[in-house]
C-alpha cells in the first residue's frame, strides 16, 4: 500500500495518482503512524500542518523506517523532515530538499503560504518565499533582472510574514528604481511553482517505488521506543 500527504502544494493529486496511490490531507502529528498502521508501506510527505495543530513527529517516521517502510519527503513539511531524517533512511526529492538539506535554506518558514481549505482546492493566497527565490532564479538566469534587483526583491520578501507575502506587497515594499506596476508583470508572468515541481516529483518517485517487504534491509541504527506517562 502506498499513500501521500499533500494539499496545497499539489492540489490535483488525486486526479494524477491513479489508482496505485491513496492520496490524504496534509500530515497532523499521528498521521504516519496510523498510515503504517494500516499496513503503508510506501509513505510520501508533502505538505502538513503545523500552525494550529501538531506536525507530523519526527518519532513516528522513524518508526516507519524502522518497520522497512519507504518514507519521502519534498516540496514542503516533507522536505523540512527528509533533511532531519535523512541519515535514519528518510529519502528527499526536489529543489527544496537540497536547499534545506544542503543548508543553503534554513528557516521553516520559507516553505509556508496562506491557504484555503480544501473544499476550495488549497487555492493559494500567497507566495512561498521558496517559489520567490526560484522565480527570481529563472528571470536573473534569462537577465530580465539585474543582480542588484534580484536582490532588493528578495529581500523585501524575505522580511515580510508569510501570511502577508503576495507578488504585489513584495514589489511595493522593494526598495527599487524600476517601474512597479512592470516589474509585477513581470513576476507574475514568470512565476515558477517549485512546490509543484517537486511535489510532481515526489509523487513520481512513490509511484515506482517498490513496495515489497520480503527482503527487508539490516538497519545501521535502534529504534528506541518511548512512552508517554499521563497524571
Amino acid at each position: 500500500m502506498k499513500v501521500i500527504f499533500v494539499g496545497p502544494s499539489l492540489p490535483d493529486a488525486a486526479t494524477l495518482a491513479g489508482d496505485g496511490v491513496t492520496v490524504y490531507p496534509p500530515a497532523v502529528q499521528g498521521d504516519v503512524l496510523a498510515a503504517v498502521r494500516r499496513g503503508a508501506r510506501v509513505i510520501g510527505i508533502v505538505d502538513g500542518g503545523f500552525e494550529y495543530t501538531a506536525p507530523v513527529w519526527h518519532k513516528e517516521i522513524l518508526f516507519a523506517l524502522s518497520r522497512q517502510v519507504r518514507v519521502f519527503g519534498g516540496a514542503s513539511m516533507g522536505a523540512l523532515r527528509a533533511a532531519e531524517c535523512k541519515v535514519f533512511g528518510m529519502v528527499g526529492v526536489g529543489r527544496i530538499y537540497g536547499e534545506y538539506a544542503s543548508g543553503v535554506t534554513v528557516d521553516d518558514a520559507d516553505v509556508a503560504l496562506l491557504h484555503g481549505p480544501m473544499e476550495l482546492a488549497y487555492r493559494a493566497l500567497t507566495v512561498p518565499l521558496v517559489n520567490v527565490r526560484s522565480t527570481l532564479d529563472k528571470l536573473e538566469g534569462r537577465q530580465m533582472l539585474t543582480p542588484e534587483l534580484r536582490v532588493a526583491l528578495e529581500v523585501a520578501a524575505g522580511d515580510l510574514f508569510f501570511k502577508e507575502r503576495t507578488w504585489s506587497t513584495i514589489v511595493a515594499n522593494a526598495d527599487v528604481s524600476a517601474d512597479r506596476q512592470e516589474l509585477l508583470s513581470l513576476l507574475r508572468s514568470n512565476e515558477v511553482d517549485q512546490k509543484r515541481a517537486d511535489a510532481l516529483a515526489l509523487l513520481d518517485a512513490v509511484q515506482v517505488a517498490d513496495d515489497d517487504r520480503s527482503s527487508p534491509a539490516e538497519l545501521a541504527w535502534q529504534f528506541n521506543e518511548t512512552f508517554v506517562r499521563s497524571e
